[in-house]
């Protein structure tokens, strides 16, 4: 089978198409044919040597979705439409960058639905990530009003989305006015322009401060973001888009406000087994949620899509056909 292997960190070009066998699926495991793959930024994370504990050379890649190949255990039939997200894959096994993957049943979904193939690539991850972030960690509920710190990334695009769709007040926050079509046609109601520090704007749009704050830019703007939520309120730390994972000389009570709540997403197995894929398909299906896929490569296009994603050039989610 064609398989992306990654055999030290580096830049984009250290992604490379080999030959490896198919794997062979034990009890308890299921063989996909991989059909499409996402993009995720702990990829690039982990290409550059920021995953402690993945050892090389590896297959990348912690989603897939495709059809069931076998299952020794009878969980599934051939031919079943899947997805598949985390638990190890593309860190302590080989992941979704293949034609084939092997993964654990308990962390695989079947999908019920004709959408096309770079749709359901798209899904898996950056759905789970985005619904867990909202329902599981921030508790958001219908009325309450969401600000989403790094809108324009392909979470933050379709977290906007099932907000809207959940009767959520969104606002969310671009470095570049020319996104703010794009966030609108996301389901954002007002865009703020992030030069580093939107606290004022924010309490301006919001006098009392927002109910539900997603920080998807990470530590960089934590404290900023902070600010912007009114007592009682939440704010979720998920993404790490600005690369930096501490935060200096770190006082949580100077840090945090009074009355405001911290939390973080991660989403595990577990989690991604808790996210209604189907419903939010069927959504998908009816036009009533918009997928944001940014571009679409083939898995021959590997080392380009991953300098896609390095330049933040995608607007959206990038998706791999196999």
């Amino acid at each position: 089978m064609k398989a992306v292997l990654i055999r030290e960190i580096g830049g984009p070009d250290v992604l490379r198409l080999e030959t490896l066998p198919i794997p062979t699926p034990k009890s308890g495991e299921v063989l996909i044919r991989v059909k499409a793959f996402g993009l995720n930024r702990s990829e690039m994370f982990t290409r550059q040597g920021h995953s402690p504990g993945v050892e090389f050379p590896r297959v990348l890649g912690i989603e897939a979705v495709g059809v069931v190949e076998d299952a020794p255990g009878k969980e599934f039939s051939k031919g079943d439409v899947v997805a598949t997200a985390m638990g190890g894959m593309g860190r302590q096994f080989n992941g979704g960058y293949a034609e084939y993957t092997c993964v654990p049943a308990g962390q695989v979904q079947v999908i019920e639905s004709e959408l096309p193939w770079e749709t359901l690539g798209a899904m898996p991850e950056m759905l789970q990530t985005a619904w867990g972030s909202l329902f599981k960690a921030l508790r958001i509920r219908k009325g309450e009003r969401l600000l989403i710190r790094g809108g324009t990334t392909s979470v933050g695009l379709a977290a906007a989305a099932i907000a809207k769709n959940n009767g959520n007040f969104v606002a969310a926050t671009t470095r570049q006015s020319g996104k703010e079509k794009l966030l609108h046609a996301n389901g954002v109601d007002e865009v703020i322009i992030d030069d580093g520090s939107v606290a004022e704007k924010a309490r301006k749009l919001c006098p009392e401060g927002f109910d539900r704050v997603l920080e998807l830019i990470g530590t960089t703007l934590l404290g900023d973001s902070l600010q912007c939520v009114k007592e009682g309120g939440s704010v979720c730390i998920t993404g790490i888009v600005g690369g930096k994972w501490t935060i200096d000389n770190f006082t949580p009570m100077g840090f945090i406000p009074t009355a405001v709540n911290l939390t973080t997403y991660s989403g595990g197995p577990d989690d991604f087994m808790q996210t209604p894929l189907n419903d939010l398909a069927k959504q998908v299906m009816e036009g009533k949620l918009n997928v944001p896929i940014g571009k679409v490569f083939g898995i021959d296009q590997i080392v380009e899509a991953h300098q896609c994603m390095d330049d933040n050039k995608a607007g959206g989610k990038i998706v791999v056909l196999t």
